[in-house]
């Protein structure tokens, strides 16, 4: 922990911390689970797929920073590297022999689902510490993981 003159306890901290670099690593997944379904999905959906998918990374990427970086502020490390991510999320391994547009919808509509799950969770936990901001962050967070779970589930749900 590095010293700080934020006024959330040293324990509430280190508690919120913990619960970030967990939510951080599963966002870092998500993001890449993202990129791998943009890169090869294939298919008369191609173009539609493809250009979702890179929305998606980016907004994940946006996610990751806001995460990472409110940890920092609360003096802690955020742990981002491939070896805490493959550590510490949760998430079910992203299949890499899909090329299916449907395949990847599957596939990255669960992903998102887990992430959002795990998201709101920690909305709960960092509302408990009574850490306001982080919640607020988290908050946001899991609006946009809705948000672009819907964008990707509606591309399957005309068909029932």
């Amino acid at each position: 922990m590095y010293k700080t003159k934020n006024d959330l306890p040293l324990e509430t901290r280190m508690k919120v911390i913990e619960i970030l670099n967990v939510r951080l690593a599963e966002l870092i997944d998500l993001q890449l689970e993202s990129k791998q379904a943009h890169w090869n999905v294939k298919g008369p959906d191609f173009i539609a797929l493809h250009e979702l998918f890179d929305k998606i990374v980016s907004a994940a990427i946006e996610y990751v920073d806001l995460v990472a970086e409110r940890v920092v502020q609360l003096g802690g490390v955020a742990l981002g590297t491939r070896q805490e991510v493959t550590r510490t999320s949760k998430m079910k391994p992203y299949p890499i022999d899909i090329a299916d547009g449907h395949d990847h919808v599957e596939a990255l509509s669960n992903a998102i689902a887990s992430c959002g799950k795990g998201v709101r969770h920690s909305i709960d936990e960092t509302d408990k510490l009574e850490d306001a901001d982080s919640t607020d962050i988290l908050t946001e967070i899991s609006r946009g993981l809705d948000k672009w779970l819907w964008f990707v589930e509606a591309q399957e749900q005309a068909k029932k």
